[in-house]
């Protein structure tokens, strides 16, 4: 489990998309898909540098002509916080089979509460 809250946004994703990758193990295998599940809670305190709030955009696009959609950081963390970090950790993770199935084991909530609290998760502490 990784809080976000005031981290920035390349440094947290960096570090799930390793953990989900395995490479925190001593036996990493880079073809197998680990069970390692990674919760992210707090995703609408995550931050960026500079005037990336203002300047970083999301586009998305229906498939229709004219379809496009644009919406920069701001915009996107005030509507679905869970998205950016998504993406951000999505674009790090192969483009294959095994990217997808990693891509599964990523839970984001936007806040602190979470329904994984029975499998009791460790915290990973960000430095």
């Amino acid at each position: 489990m990784i809080d976000a809250k005031e981290k920035t946004l390349g440094r947290i994703s960096t570090t799930i998309a390793n953990t989900l990758r395995g490479k925190i193990l001593t036996d990493y295998t880079p073809n197998i898909a680990d069970h390692i599940y990674v919760i992210v809670i707090n995703s609408k305190f995550v931050k960026v540098t500079g005037q990336k709030s203002l300047q970083k955009l999301y586009k998305k696009h229906s498939g229709r002509p004219g379809g496009l959609k644009v919406e920069n950081f701001k915009n996107l963390q005030n509507r679905i916080p869970n998205r950016i970090i998504e993406k951000a950790v999505k674009g790090m993770l192969p483009k294959s089979t095994l990217g997808r199935k990693l891509f599964t084991q990523l839970k984001v909530y936007e806040n602190a509460e979470h329904p994984h609290q029975a499998q009791q998760p460790n915290i990973i502490t960000l430095h």
